[in-house]
């Protein structure tokens, strides 16, 4: 049995769970959120509780036991609380900053950089060197927040670029004079 998969999803007090054949929505205080499952698993709900079940121990159904209780119980913790991601900008003259809904970065190159975030997701800037990019959507936040980083990653001599907060950077030692 999955160790994720047979976990309940405790659900909050202001947190609607809408099951229909082969689609879940999950409405919240922060927003609503759908998401289809294969109908061959049993969404067991019971006051507070939501459990995922499977038909049988088939490879078919142990891959997908615990991959769709952790979208389910990523959906109810992002209507309910959100999710966000803090980047760090380093780098002399690297920089961001907010055009009405473009972000705009300054990282170096011969051009700037516009990024136009998608629906539900916010990018706010704490200063020209630290963006947070927030929303209910855990993938979405996340692939976002890759995108961000992707246009400058982090090099390991200076560690210039653009980094997650909580990202460690190992850094090389450079070249020495002989």
């Amino acid at each position: 049995m999955s160790r994720i998969g047979r976990l309940p999803i405790q659900i909050p007090e202001q947190v609607e769970l809408k099951i229909e054949k082969g689609t879940i929505s999950v409405k919240g205080p922060k927003g609503e959120l759908k998401q289809k499952y294969d109908t061959g698993l049993k969404l067991e709900q019971e006051e507070n509780k939501l459990l995922v079940k499977r038909p049988s121990d088939d490879r078919k159904w142990r891959s997908l036991h615990g991959l769709t209780r952790t979208l389910i119980n990523n959906m109810v913790l992002g209507v309910d609380k959100g999710y966000r991601k803090s980047l760090v900008i380093e780098g002399v003259g690297f920089k961001a900053e907010k055009k009405g809904k473009f972000l705009v970065l300054s990282l170096g190159y011969s051009h700037l950089i516009y990024l136009l975030p998608p629906e539900g997701i916010s990018i706010d800037l704490n200063s020209p060197n630290q963006i947070v990019v927030s929303g209910i959507d855990k993938v979405l936040v996340g692939s976002i927040a890759a995108k961000i980083r992707s246009f400058r990653p982090p090099e390991p001599y200076k560690g210039k670029g653009i980094r997650y907060e909580d990202e460690v950077i190992r850094r090389k030692a450079g070249k020495t004079a002989g």
